[in-house]
């Protein structure tokens, strides 16, 4: 899921929906990447998938990225579409993989973009046209999802017609799009660090699925934190404390000395919302360089993000900063 960031538009024209659907179809061929669902709303978007020989952050960064570009070229204006990173979820397919299709294709209809159910087999700009054969799409997997349904083409189509309608009236469903804890935006490390039993860990909103899915999930998370670690980026972390220290005028030993004072717990958000948020740090690294706990970290990345914004400090351009002087 991405959005606009502060409710922008991403979505003006169809010029715009068929640039982006192009850059999508370009990932597919390029990359295998499986494109089973999907639907475009004015303000934010919808995917699911299954990635292919590259990763998704480095899809996501080429579809993203491009468009953005695009769409501020076309429509002269400047400075960032999207809000933040995108959000993603890693999903037990079984059995959420038809319930997440007919969530997502019911988007359009929930967003009151179109009247009925008449008019969604009919929009373009979701794969749900596609799956009731309206719209040709040769880069959508419509077989992956017709083929749970019916061992014939016709008999999918007219089941999954069935199970839309049967979905019209649920509404919005949280459970299918995250539980009751903030997303870990941390990466691996981060969504380790959330661990606390079972139960906890089936409303964490990057994983939908069953206890010993999510388990599976822990393992492989803490796998590729380990392998994937930058040296390079976690050499920004001094200069990162420095500069918000004297962005919030207190010192670099209070920072790391668990102070309680309002400012330095401010400065210590904002270094948080930077590391994490922008530079990708696993909230665990980061709570190692600052003495607290990766949920302390976790908890102060929304609060930092305002406090920035309340100084005008754009995080990203604040993280390229320390970058450059590693």
């Amino acid at each position: 899921m991405a959005r606009g960031i502060e409710g922008t538009r991403i979505f003006e024209s169809d010029k715009d929906r068929e640039d982006f659907v192009s850059r999508l179809a370009s990932q597919v061929e390029a990359t295998g990447l499986q494109v089973l669902a999907w639907a475009l709303l004015p303000n934010h978007l919808h995917l699911l998938v299954r990635t292919g020989r590259r990763s998704l952050p480095s899809v996501m960064r080429r579809i993203l990225g491009g468009y953005a570009v695009a769409f501020n070229r076309r429509h002269r204006r400047q400075g960032h579409l999207f809000q933040n990173r995108y959000k993603s979820i890693v999903v037990e397919e079984e059995p959420y993989l038809l319930e997440l299709t007919r969530y997502i294709h019911l988007n359009p209809l929930r967003a009151r973009l179109v009247r009925d159910l008449a008019a969604l087999n009919q929009y373009p700009w979701s794969g749900h046209s596609v799956l009731v054969g309206h719209v040709r799409r040769s880069w959508q997997d419509v077989d992956e999802i017709l083929g749970q349904l019916a061992p014939t083409s016709r008999e999918a189509r007219r089941r999954y017609r069935a199970f839309v309608v049967a979905g019209v009236h649920q509404g919005r469903r949280p459970e299918l799009v995250g539980g009751g804890l903030r997303r870990s935006a941390g990466g691996w490390a981060s969504v380790a660090a959330l661990k606390r039993g079972r139960e906890r860990w089936a409303c964490d909103e990057r994983v939908l699925g069953s206890g010993d899915f999510v388990e599976q999930i822990l393992h492989e998370a803490e796998s590729q934190a380990t392998a994937g670690w930058s040296a390079r980026v976690a050499q920004t972390l001094p200069s990162l404390i420095e500069r918000m220290a004297r962005t919030f005028g207190v010192r670099e030993t209070e920072i790391l000395g668990g102070s309680r004072r309002r400012p330095v717990a401010r400065a210590r958000a904002a270094m948080s919302a930077i590391a994490v948020r922008s530079l990708g740090l696993p909230a665990t690294r980061v709570a190692q360089a600052l003495g607290v706990t990766a949920m302390a970290v976790l908890r102060g990345v929304d609060r930092g993000l305002g406090y920035l914004r309340e100084r005008r400090l754009d995080p990203e351009r604040l993280a390229k900063e320390v970058i450059r002087k590693v």
